[in-house]
């Protein structure tokens, strides 16, 4: 160690004295070339470290010495015993009970009553066999009326269907019976000798056959035949076949759909038209159409495109003369989405040959006489566009503006008070109707709201307003400018449900005339006949006892307004109509 020391300090001593002689040097510098014969190449030596294990020459060096050890173990005696898992109950929600048939019944005043029955039985699997009826007739007087005003309407139909892996098939059958008076009588017009004279009353009569299939994954898709035969207490008859059918080709990203239609109607009025002084001649008609509709559909991810065209070929007659035309329609529809569901706009134009019956016009209308002009209505064209969507999760609209054109549109008007004839019924007094036919352009605008608070309560208000032109310049008889409705249904608890129904319908027009023989027809008496608008209130409570067991109360006419659905037609004043409901098993 006394060595190392010494050693030191010499190297010490001697760095010192060579950095005085450099400073004195440096004082007297002088003037010196220098000449480079090689290029600097600087190198770069290894730095001194430490090393990372260094020697240890110290005399002084304790050993390690090799440590023995053992464990130990003693037992401890425990009392813990672990429980086992318990998972958490969940509460059983008893599923609903489910019936395969019902039947109701209610009666009320004005002698009001309605039955309801339906039954759906599953054969086997596949197989399923349902039959319903329904009835609902009225025996009160109405203030105002002064013929017999009761009407009956009873309905039974039945239906089998079965379903194979790829496709199902079916057949229906009902039939049908309504009662109804011709009770419009003008007020003031006739004594008491003459109402008491009228029979008003009138029965018509239904029967149809049906059979349907329907094709998976096959390109023919469906195909529907139908048979209808109607007829009246007065020897009026009609018979309608209509076939439908349609085929399914998928091309690349779009589809080919090509739909045919086959449409026969034919019948007869053994009564001449109420106009008539006399009833001798019969009224016969039979119109055919035959008609093949082929369109493409294109769906993008937020534009859905049908571009179609409707080609039918059209013969009317009347027994005597025929006339055949050949019609062009176009059957074009899209909807794109601008803001997902909460913006759709929407938007088309369709025509179509509408085939007229005259079970139709009694289904709209049941006043009408047994003296009818059917024929088909050249419907040239539907334009329309529109917005719709969701504005709120529980929130939805629609509005939509339309333009159309109808050649030969079916319109009710009173018939005329013949005083000349004596037919067998009494609809010529002024109490029936008429079918006058006219060209229309019709300028709509349509607006719905929809509202679903939650599943026990929804809302719904839709107003609509149009302008019409005529071709004869007349009023479109008994159409009005402006309707609207709203319904309301409440779930309230488990026990109790409600519901109301309102309906406003704006002002129409009609004309009564009276005919007289010594005058030419187009000099008859005509009088302009102006129908109020009305407003109609409906409401219903229900209470289910249980499962099986429900009763109602129905309430119509609330505000017991006496006005007219059609000219010289009073409705029944406030109506209240309780029942019961009873779901089983058949």
């Amino acid at each position: 160690m006394h060595k190392q020391v010494k050693i030191i300090a010499l190297l010490f001593f001697v760095t010192h004295q060579l950095v005085i002689a450099q400073e004195k040097e440096e004082d007297n510098i002088g003037t010196e070339t220098v000449t480079v014969t090689k290029a600097y190449t600087p190198t770069v030596n290894d730095a001194f470290k430490l090393k990372s294990t260094p020697n240890m020459n110290d005399s002084i060096v304790l050993q390690k010495k090799k440590v023995g050890y053992t464990i130990f173990s003693v037992p401890v005696a425990s009392t813990f015993t672990p429980a086992k898992g318990k998972a958490s109950t969940v509460k059983k929600v008893a599923p609903p009970a489910l019936f395969n048939s019902y039947a109701s019944a209610g009666i009320g005043n004005y002698g009001n009553a309605t039955a309801d029955f339906y039954t759906s039985r599953t054969i086997n699997r596949d197989e399923r066999l349902d039959v319903g009826f329904t009835h609902n007739s009225s025996r009160g007087d109405i203030d105002g009326a002064e013929l017999d005003n009761i009407f009956s309407d009873t309905k039974v139909n039945a239906s089998y269907s079965k379903r194979d892996r790829d496709l199902d098939w079916g057949a229906n059958v009902g039939v049908q019976h309504q009662l109804y008076n011709w009770y419009g009588l003008p007020v003031g017009v006739f004594d008491e000798t003459t109402i008491n004279g009228i029979d008003e009353r009138q029965n018509y009569y239904m029967a149809e056959l049906g059979g349907h299939v329907n094709v998976e994954d096959a390109f023919f898709k469906k195909a529907d035949l139908k048979y209808r035969r109607f007829w009246d207490a007065v020897k009026s008859g009609e018979n309608r076949v209509v076939f439908n059918t349609g085929f399914h080709f998928p091309i690349n990203d779009e589809t080919l759909n090509i739909n045919a239609k086959v449409d026969f109607v034919n019948g007869v009025f053994k009564n001449e038209n109420v106009a008539s002084l006399t009833n001798i001649l019969e009224t016969k008609y039979n119109n055919f159409q035959i008609g093949i509709n082929p369109s493409l559909t294109m769906l993008r991810d937020d534009l859905s495109l049908n571009l179609g065209i409707n080609l039918v070929y059209g013969i009317n007659s009347d027994g005597e003369n025929s006339d055949s035309n050949f019609y062009i329609y176009p059957a074009i529809t899209a909807s794109y989405r601008l803001l997902d569901e909460s913006v759709i706009a929407y938007g088309g134009i369709e025509g179509e040959l509408k085939q007229n019956s005259y079970y139709d016009f009694v289904e709209e209308n049941p006043y009408v006489s047994p003296t009818l002009t059917v024929a088909p209505t050249d419907s040239q064209y539907d334009a329309y566009i529109g917005l719709k969507g969701q504005l709120l999760p529980n929130l939805s609209y629609n509005i939509k503006g339309s333009y159309k054109a109808e050649n030969k549109s079916p319109l009710f008007i009173l018939n005329h008070q013949n005083n000349t004839r004596t037919d067998e019924k009494g609809y010529y007094f002024g109490n029936s109707f008429e079918v006058f036919y006219d060209d229309i352009k019709t300028l709509g605008i349509f607006a719905e709201l929809n509202v679903d608070v939650n599943r026990n309560f929804t809302l719904g208000v839709n107003a609509a307003a149009y302008d019409r032109n005529t071709e004869t310049g007349n009023e479109a008889w008994n159409l009005p400018d402006v309707e609207g409705s709203l319904f309301m249904d409440y779930q309230i608890g488990e026990k109790w449900f409600a519901g109301v129904n309102l309906f406003f319908v704006g002002e129409r027009s009609d004309v009564s005339r009276v005919v007289d023989p010594n005058v030419l027809p187009e000099n008859y008496l005509a009088t302009m006949e102006q129908l109020d608008s009305y407003f109609d209130a409906n409401a219903h409570v229900g209470y289910r006892y249980n499962n099986q067991l429900s009763f109602f109360i129905k309430a119509a006419n609330i505000a017991n307004n006496n006005y007219k659905r059609w000219a010289n037609y009073p409705v029944q004043g406030f109506q209240i109509l309780g029942g019961a409901t009873y779901k089983f098993d058949l």
